[in-house]
C-alpha cells in the first residue's frame, strides 16, 4: 500500500476530470506532477505541485487550478482539507484513518511491505568491490562492499532482476608483481633472508602463501629465473588471494553471484570483437593526442595511437585504445568487460568505484553508450574515502597488510551489523568518518544503536504482552481497531509509516540506499518519542494491563514499526535486534 501514490492516482483523477469538464484543456501532460511531504509539517499531511506545472501548458493562473483542483479533490473523504498556498501549491490534509489504515497493510504484508515492481523486472547488473586480487580488502573497498551490497538489495526489493558482480582485475601488471612477492615470501619460507623491494607487497597476509608454495614446490624454485615460476605463481597467487578476498566479503555477510576474471578476457578475441563492434560503428581512428593538461610541450612525446571516438558520447577527449606498440591501454579490457554486460543482457549497468576514478567516469560512460547504441544506462557512483579515529584520534590498527587497515580489523573490533549500517550513514560521495568509539555507543548520536534499540523496545513490548497471556499474533494484530491511535504523536508514526513505500522507490530510482539509513533513523526516532511520552501520559502506554483491546491497537502500531524496521535493515544487510 502506497498512500502517496494513491493520493497522486486520486490526483490525476481529479485532473482528468476537470478536463472533461471544460475547466482544463485536454492534452495535457501530467508527468511531473507530484504528490510528496509537505517541507512545513504545519502545512499539511502532503502538497501537490499540479497547479504550478500546468499552469503554463493549460494557459491558466495557477491558483485557479489550484481552487478547482481543491474542490475536486474535498469529494474524497480521505481529503479533511485542501488549502492553496503561495502561488498555486495545494496542501492537503488527510483523515486521521487514512494513516492508521497502514498498520494492518504493514502487518499482513509483513517482510514485503513497501516492495513494489517498480523495475519490472529488469535486468541490472551491480559490480563493486572489483578490488585487485593482491592482498585483503582494505577500509575503502569496506564503503564500497556495503554501499554496492544495501544497492543491489534495494534493487531486488524493488523489482529488478539483480545480479551482484565482482571483476576481477587479474590481467595486468599488479599481478606479476603479486608473484614476486609471493616468491619472496617462499624464498623467506626456505630460509632465506629478504628484502622487499621495487613495489613488492611487504604485507604479513603473503607469508601463508609463501609457506603453501613451499609445501607444493620444496625447495625446487629456489634460485631459479622468473621465466620458470612467474606464470605459475601468478596464478598461484591470485587464487590465494581471491580466496582471502571472498573470506573478507564473507565476514560482512557478502556473496557475489559473479566473479569475473579480466584475465579471461586475453587471447580469446573478446577485446579485439568489442574494438571491432566500434570500429564497426566509426568510432575507431589512428591519431595523435594532444598533450595532457599540466604537460610542458617538451615533455610530451607525440606518438600515433588506436584512438575512441569517446567525445562523440560525451567524454572530454578521445581515449587510446592501443598503444604505439600494438599493446592494449588499461582502458581496452574494460571496453570489452561491459560489452560482454551488454551481451549478456543486462538492461541497466551500475559500476561503484573508488573515490580515484573520478576521471574514469566519463570515458566508461562513453564506452557503454556506443556499445549500446545509447539503449544500455549506466550508473557510476565513485564512494569517498574513510578516516578511522579512536579516542578523537585517527587510528592505526594492525601493519598485517603493510600500508592499509583491514575490512577484518574493523569488522573484528565493531561486528558486521554496526560496519554495514555505519557505512551508510553518509551518501556515499560524502566522505566518512569512521569512530570505533561513537558506532558502539549507547546513545542517540549512533544511529545503529538508535534503531537497533527502538526494534528492541517493540519486542519487548510483545513478550511482556505475551507473558500477560495477551495473543499478539499477526494475525490478532491486524485484526486490532486502529481507531484508538488518535493522538498527535500515534498519527505521526504512522504518517511516518507511510513514508516507507515512497521512500523505497525514490532511493531504488536514484540507487541512493544511504536514503534507507536515514529513514530508519528517522522512524526510530518518531517511535522513541512515543514511547517516551508514555512515562508521563499512561494513556500512551503500549501496554494497557487493564484494557486488552486497547493495548491491541497500541501494540499494533508498534508491530508496524517493527516490520519496517526488520525490513529496512535487511535490505541493509544489518540483522534486527529483538533485545539489547
Amino acid at each position: 500500500m502506497n498512500l502517496f501514490a494513491d493520493i497522486r492516482t486520486l490526483v490525476l483523477d481529479s485532473l482528468t476530470a476537470l478536463q472533461s469538464e471544460g475547466v482544463l484543456p485536454a492534452g495535457l501532460d501530467f508527468t511531473n506532477v507530484a504528490v510528496e511531504p509537505p517541507r512545513d509539517a504545519l502545512h499539511g499531511d502532503m502538497a501537490t505541485n499540479a497547479a504550478m506545472v500546468l499552469a503554463k501548458p493549460a494557459k491558466s493562473k495557477p491558483r485557479d487550478i489550484a481552487e478547482a483542483l481543491a474542490a475536486k479533490l474535498l469529494q474524497d473523504a480521505r481529503i479533511t482539507a485542501a488549502d492553496v498556498a503561495g502561488p498555486g501549491f495545494l496542501n492537503l490534509t488527510l483523515d486521521p484513518a487514512s494513516w492508521t489504515a497502514i498498520v494492518p497493510q504493514a502487518i499482513k504484508s509483513g517482510a514485503d511491505f513497501g516492495r513494489s515492481d517498480m523495475g519490472q523486472g529488469k535486468k541490472v547488473n551491480v559490480e563493486y568491490v572489483s578490488a585487485n586480487p593482491t592482498g585483503p580488502l582494505h577500509v575503502g573497498h569496506t564503503r564500497g562492499a556495503v554501499f554496492g551490497d544495501a544497492l543491489a538489495s534495494l534493487l531486488d526489493f524493488a523489482g529488478y532482476d539483480v545480479t551482484r558482480e565482482y571483476y576481477i582485475n587479474d590481467g595486468g601488471a599488479q599481478v606479476d608483481v603479486l608473484a614476486r612477492s609471493a616468491y619472496l615470501r617462499y624464498l623467506e619460507a626456505n630460509g632465506q633472508e629478504v628484502a622487499f623491494e621495487d613495489g613488492t607487497y611487504p604485507g604479513d597476509y603473503l607469508i601463508p602463501v609463501g609457506q603453501a608454495l613451499k609445501e607444493k614446490y620444496g625447495d625446487s624454485l629456489v634460485g631459479k629465473p622468473e621465466s620458470e615460476w612467474l606464470a605459475d605463481l601468478r596464478a598461484f597467487g591470485t587464487e590465494a588471494m581471491m580466496d582471502m578476498i571472498r573470506a573478507d566479503l564473507k565476514a560482512l555477510n557478502i556473496e557475489m553471484d559473479v566473479f569475473y576474471s579480466e584475465k579471461s578476457l586475453y587471447g580469446t578475441g573478446r577485446i579485439e570483437a568489442a574494438i571491432d563492434s566500434l570500429k564497426d560503428k566509426g568510432l575507431i581512428y589512428e591519431g595523435v593526442l594532444e598533450p595532457p593538461k599540466g604537460k610542458k610541450p617538451e615533455d610530451w612525446e607525440p606518438r600515433e595511437q588506436t584512438l575512441f571516438k569517446s567525445t562523440e558520447h560525451g567524454d572530454d577527449v578521445d581515449r587510446p585504445v592501443k598503444k604505439s606498440d600494438g599493446s592494449w591501454t588499461y582502458f581496452a579490457p574494460d571496453i570489452a568487460y561491459h560489452y560482454d554486460k551488454i551481451s549478456r543482457g543486462f538492461d541497466e549497468l551500475i559500476d561503484i568505484f573508488g573515490a580515484d576514478h573520478g576521471g574514469y567516469v566519463k570515458r566508461m560512460k562513453a564506452a557503454v553508450s556506443a556499445l549500446s547504441d545509447g539503449q544500455v544506462p549506466v550508473d557510476i557512483k565513485l564512494t569517498q574515502l574513510v578516516k578511522l579515529f579512536k579516542d578523537g584520534e585517527p587510528f592505526k590498527m594492525s601493519k598485517r597488510a603493510g600500508t592499509f587497515i583491514t575490512l577484518r580489523d574493523v569488522v573484528e573490533q565493531v561486528g558486521p551489523d554496526v560496519t554495514r549500517f555505519h557505512m551508510l550513514t553518509r551518501k556515499q560521495d560524502a566522505p566518512l568518518d569512521f569512530d570505533f568509539d561513537k558506532v558502539l555507543e549507547q546513545s542517540k548520536e549512533n544511529p545503529v544503536f538508535y534503531v537497533q534499540y527502538a526494534n528492541a523496545r517493540i519486542c519487548s513490548v510483545m513478550r511482556k504482552a505475551n507473558e500477560a497471556g495477551v495473543d499478539t499474533s499477526d494475525a490478532i494484530l491486524a485484526a486490532a481497531d486502529m481507531g484508538a491511535n488518535t493522538h498527535p504523536a500515534e498519527l505521526a508514526l504512522a504518517r511516518k509509516l507511510a513514508e516507507w513505500p515512497r521512500l523505497l522507490e525514490l532511493a531504488a530510482k536514484h540507487n541512493e540506499p544511504h536514503r534507507v539509513s536515514f529513514y530508519l533513523y528517522e522512524l526510530a526516532a518518531e517511535y522513541h518519542s512515543l514511547h517516551n511520552l508514555g512515562k508521563a501520559e499512561p494513556q500512551l502506554r503500549f501496554w494497557q494491563a487493564d484494557n486488552t483491546d486497547l493495548s491491541l491497537s497500541k501494540i499494533a502500531l508498534t508491530r508496524a514499526v517493527s516490520v519496517v524496521l526488520s525490513a529496512g535493515l535487511g535490505i541493509l544487510g544489518v540483522t534486527p535486534m529483538t533485545e539489547m
